[in-house]
């Protein structure tokens, strides 16, 4: 008995096409960013960054024999990274609210779809900041010393860094459906560890009693991390605490993610 064409295409699952939908939706994020003037921001907060720690703090810290500019360039690049993570937030969050979340599950796109586009964009902001931080940094004294494949490293670690917290961000967007919210979720543990790390003052600037923290805390091993690798010193004893930190955001923050972006309603 042969069936009917329309009774076979109704029985037959469609398999979606990850390629050309991750490339809409790609292209589609890319375009609301220029739109609302994200890349303009992925430029200028590294800006504000520098300048706003390097000029008050640069002749305190000359005059107790540090190079600044050199000291204070990964924290520059980690805080850009940290603002792409806020950024992934919302963006997934206003997916939410404008119904684009609900939307794509009636149509036949890939449960992960969506979420690789997002942090296709995020990797793209992430970039743009990066090479802005590092044009920002050699104005300021800052260069890479040694082989040229420190500044890969060097870039290497701050795109994952990047996507590991945009994953985990992103997740947290989804699930609360709010711009607001996820953004002041964020911001606070951003804060508090950006300052109270040794990335922008030494261990030696701080009270006897938040040394501990501000030696051992994530951000401070990333900072001292990557200004190993930018004058090529880097040690085993310096770079393991900031892998094992690495490796222990992503084992919360990937599969977070990817629970939140497979969610059907």
């Amino acid at each position: 008995m042969r069936v009917p064409e329309t009774e076979f295409a109704a029985r037959t699952p469609i398999r979606p096409a990850f390629l050309p939908q991750w490339l809409t939706l790609t292209e589609r994020s890319l375009r609301s960013m220029v739109a609302e003037g994200e890349f303009v921001s992925a430029v200028v907060a590294p800006l504000v960054f520098a300048l706003g720690f390097y000029l008050p703090l640069r002749i305190v810290m000359e005059d107790r024999g540090l190079d600044y500019a050199q000291f204070l360039m990964p924290i520059i690049v980690l805080q850009a990274m940290t603002f792409t993570a806020l950024s992934a937030a919302q963006r997934s969050a206003m997916d939410s609210v404008r119904g684009m979340s609900k939307r794509l599950q009636t149509m036949p796109v890939g449960p992960l779809t969506p979420l690789a586009a997002r942090m296709s964009v995020a990797l793209v902001r992430s970039a743009v900041s990066l090479f802005a931080s590092i044009v920002y940094g050699y104005v300021l004294g800052f260069r890479f010393v040694g082989p040229s494949a420190n500044i890969l490293y060097f870039c290497a670690f701050a795109l994952v860094f990047s996507l590991v917290l945009s994953l985990g961000a992103d997740a947290i967007g989804l699930l609360s459906k709010s711009p607001e919210a996820s953004g002041q979720a964020l911001v606070l543990p951003q804060m508090i560890l950006g300052m109270l790390s040794t990335g922008f003052v030494p261990e030696s600037g701080f009270p006897e009693w938040a040394r501990p923290f501000a030696r051992n805390q994530p951000i401070s091993h990333f900072s001292a991390a990557m200004r190993d690798m930018a004058t090529g010193t880097l040690t085993w004893p310096t770079l393991a605490p900031a892998l094992l930190w690495a490796a222990g955001l992503a084992a919360v923050f990937v599969p977070l993610a990817l629970w939140a972006g497979a969610r059907r309603s």
